[in-house]
């Protein structure tokens, strides 16, 4: 049954992976995300990860690219701890939908680039902390390969992805959650999908070493995973 689930997760596309999906519906989505990462631990397991390279910064000034950023929620949940350790923390974002990115900013407050994230438009080792939560699995192959080596490309100190953990009592988890939460239909449907295109533990370190970095893979309350590494240093 999880192996059915799961091949019909990779074979069925998501709203939010449609270009053709309207505005309205992309920033509904957005918004509900917010609440996921919220209520299911991806925002904390974000900033739990962040916060190991905050702790001895060469610097009182650093910043944060989040790519594929949504709302921006996780970069201000970052900035918050990092004024806590006396770090300011500078944030922008990447999206590849115009909506998006105007949505970042605007409800956010996070100015966000519209791009590819497999071909970032940035020098390398030009950010200090690059963050990816939540887009992998939505990028399968070359494609979520090339993302990885980007984000290791223009990198500094730290690397930190952060996806979910595949588990049909997640997906079980968020359907019936999604009712009360009162999440969009595009939201509800979309976040099954995304469960089960989730990764293991050891899926998901594979998948950073097969772009060519060596990831530590941890995992953290509500089926969340991260992968984080510092870039070895250029000759």
């Amino acid at each position: 049954m999880m192996h059915a689930l799961q091949r019909w997760a990779h074979g069925t596309a998501e709203l939010l992976d449609d270009p053709r999906s309207d505005d309205a519906t992309v920033v509904a989505s957005l918004r509900d995300i917010v609440r996921i990462n919220r209520v299911f631990g991806g925002a904390a397991a974000a900033v739990r990860r962040i916060d190991e390279f905050l702790a001895a910064p060469t610097a009182r000034e650093l910043t944060l690219l989040d790519v594929g950023t949504g709302l921006g929620d996780i970069p201000r949940a970052a900035t918050r701890r990092a004024a806590e350790r006396g770090i300011t923390l500078k944030t922008f974002g990447l999206e590849r939908h115009p909506a998006a990115a105007r949505a970042a900013k605007a409800e956010g407050g996070v100015r966000a680039l519209v791009a590819e994230g497999g071909r970032l438009p940035l020098p390398p080792r030009s950010v200090d902390l690059v963050l990816c939560a939540k887009l992998l699995h939505h990028l399968p192959g070359e494609t979520g390969r090339a993302v990885l080596r980007e984000m290791d490309r223009v990198a500094r100190i730290a690397v930190v992805v952060v996806d979910i953990r595949r588990s049909a009592l997640a997906a079980a988890g968020f359907w019936l959650a999604s009712f009360p939460m009162r999440f969009t239909p595009a939201t509800r449907r979309d976040g099954v999908i995304s469960v089960f295109r989730g990764f293991t533990q050891e899926e998901l370190r594979l998948r950073c070493r097969e772009a060519g970095v060596e990831a530590t893979v941890r995992r953290h309350p509500g089926w969340a995973l991260t992968a984080a590494w510092r870039p070895v240093p250029q000759a």
